[in-house]
């Protein structure tokens, strides 16, 4: 199940808990963030470990565009067994189309 930016931005100004990813790159994080914290993509299979315990927590994904973490919800969900991750349509593009570089 995917999600848009305006839920994205609905859940994040009520205080909606919920685990949020980024698996950009390093230097596309620091140029720009919504603050998720930052597993590249690369580093996903690795980083699961952490996350075990979270399988059945919303989580939610992003990228720049929706491609990569749109690979990172196949990867949770279908080798994994994660039940509710939602990947950001449009990524940080469309967050930037919507809202510039705002919060």
């Amino acid at each position: 199940m995917d999600i848009d930016v305006k839920e994205l931005k609905e859940k994040l100004e009520s205080g909606t808990e919920f685990i949020f990813i980024d698996v950009r790159e390093p230097h596309e994080y620091e140029a720009f963030n919504l603050g998720a914290k930052l597993i590249p993509l690369g580093t996903i299979m690795t980083a699961i470990d952490e996350l075990e315990d979270k399988k059945d927590e919303e989580i939610i994904v992003h990228c720049r565009s929706g491609a990569r973490s749109g690979q990172a919800q196949q990867l949770m969900t279908h080798q994994f067994g994660f039940k509710n991750v939602r990947n950001l349509t449009g990524g940080v593009l469309a967050w930037q189309d919507a809202y510039g570089g705002k919060l």
